[in-house]
């Protein structure tokens, strides 16, 4: 940008400048799951971008070319930190420097299912410190309605500079979906609600340099409100599964094979798929954000709330199946070896924040069972410092080996990897509980114990075990 031509140029318009020329300095903070993504791609776009975190071992990682998510490659980390347009720092003096502040930190409930919002306060705060005239601020964090106005605003006009006219404020809500190729931070369509209209148009010029849908909303509550919808609306249709697959196990019927049939309707059906649980940072926080604001206007969000209660239900419901398992082979829960097959939060990815699995296992050790877990995507995996299991319990997976199915009574599959030989598991398993149904089409299924599905004869299972 020349010097000179802006000595003429407002705040804004000086901003909006270098966007366009894409001089602007992007600082994203929190660079986990949602931030990393972010700051990698707008140095991609030729933004210079820094990433901002207090854990030091993420900053550290990114300094060194390396990355830590699977949707993010090491060898483009490497590109952009040699070519000097990424870069990460737990310093928050940059925040001085940049035209552009992302916040992007999670945002999970407390022990009471009442938001937290700790983490978006540290990151407000931590700008106000440093704000300055002519930046723009960006909330991506998944929240209820009204935070960036209620919430974070009040934080950042403490500096003394007035939002809209000093500086300028937007939501944009994260979309990101961990190991889906098809969708980044390049091709996904954008929600975007400013605090005033020029928030808005700034914000609207910097994210089309990403992606070229950009929907504009009327206000950053209609931008929060837009994605707690878009992942309550998930949460609602896979409790009705789910509740239909415990409708139809006692039927007999099979609810997998009625999701096939019915998902051949070209119009109007959409397949959602029961099982053990939800998980992630969205569907099992989301709904609780909302319900939790919703008081505040003497509204009790029924609907939602019982959804809830369906999909936290599910782990009770398969602690159920592998105790009628063990049953028959004559063994109680009580002293019963439980192998549980992937504990990440879905398929074919690392992240296993608030994923079914814990509340199993947790259910399995309240019964006395021993437990071991095979992820080939998690190598540890944290439990407890809940009212289910008291203390914080650290559990190091295991291999998964012909001798270690053999060890174990049951083998309860809850994420279903795809690079798992499920073959080999029931060629060697006593017993297993498959809540994915990714055994359904193999060879020695039939004796499977399946979620949402018939359950099969008492007849012994064949395998290593002496069954006959």
């Amino acid at each position: 940008m020349n010097p000179m031509t802006t000595l003429s140029l407002s705040l804004d318009q000086v901003l909006e400048q270098k966007i366009r020329e894409r001089t602007a300095r992007i600082t994203v903070i929190g660079i986990g799951y949602v931030g990393l993504p972010l700051v990698v791609a707008f140095a991609e776009a030729g933004f210079g971008a820094i990433g901002m975190d207090l854990d030091a071992r993420k900053v550290e990682a990114i300094q060194r070319g390396e990355s830590y998510i699977p949707d993010v490659e090491t060898a483009l980390v490497t590109q952009l930190v040699q070519n000097k347009t990424l870069s990460a720092t737990t310093n928050e003096q940059v925040l001085k420097d940049a035209d552009v502040i992302f916040i992007c930190v999670p945002t999970p409930f407390d022990r009471m299912k009442a938001p937290d919002l700790g983490m978006i306060q540290s990151a407000s705060e931590s700008i106000a410190r440093n704000l300055r005239a002519g930046q723009l601020v960006i909330l991506q964090s998944t929240t209820y309605p009204g935070t960036t106005e209620e919430f974070v605003l009040p934080i950042l006009e403490k500096s003394g500079l007035k939002a809209g006219q000093d500086f300028y404020l937007a939501f944009s809500p994260e979309r990101i979906d961990p190991g889906n190729k098809d969708w980044s931070a390049h091709n996904m369509p954008k929600v975007l609600g400013g605090l005033t209209p020029r928030s808005t148009e700034l914000a609207h010029k910097l994210l089309v340099a990403l992606t070229p849908q950009v929907h504009l909303v009327s206000s950053p509550r209609a931008a929060e409100m837009t994605k707690l919808l878009e992942n309550i609306v998930r949460s609602v249709k896979i409790a009705l599964v789910n509740e239909l697959a415990l409708l139809c196990e006692r039927m007999d019927i099979n609810i997998w094979e009625v999701i096939d049939a019915a998902r051949t309707k070209p119009f109007g059906f959409m397949p959602f798929y029961p099982g053990a649980g939800v998980g992630g940072h969205c569907i099992p926080v989301d709904p609780y954000y909302l319900s939790w604001k919703a008081r505040e206007f003497d509204f009790y969000t029924k609907f939602i709330e019982l959804a809830a209660e369906v999909n936290q239900s599910m782990p009770f419901h398969v602690v159920d199946l592998i105790t009628e398992a063990a049953n028959r082979d004559g063994r109680a829960l009580d002293g019963a070896n439980v192998l549980v097959l992937g504990v990440a939060f879905k398929r074919d990815i690392d992240d296993a924040r608030n994923s079914p699995a814990e509340r199993i296992i947790e259910l399995l050790i309240a019964h006395h069972a021993n437990v071991s877990f095979h992820d080939p995507y998690v190598t540890r995996f944290q439990i407890g410092d809940n009212v289910f299991h008291r203390k914080p319990h650290v559990l190091q997976g295991v291999p998964l080996t012909a001798e270690t199915l053999r060890g174990a009574d049951v083998v309860v599959i809850v994420t279903g990897h795809k690079i798992v030989d499920y073959g080999m598991v029931l060629a060697n398993a006593r017993r297993v509980v498959d809540t994915t149904s990714v055994t359904a089409h193999l060879q020695g299924s039939a004796s499977v114990l399946r979620l949402g599905a018939p359950m099969p004869a008492h007849a012994p299972m064949p395998g290593a075990n002496g069954s006959a």
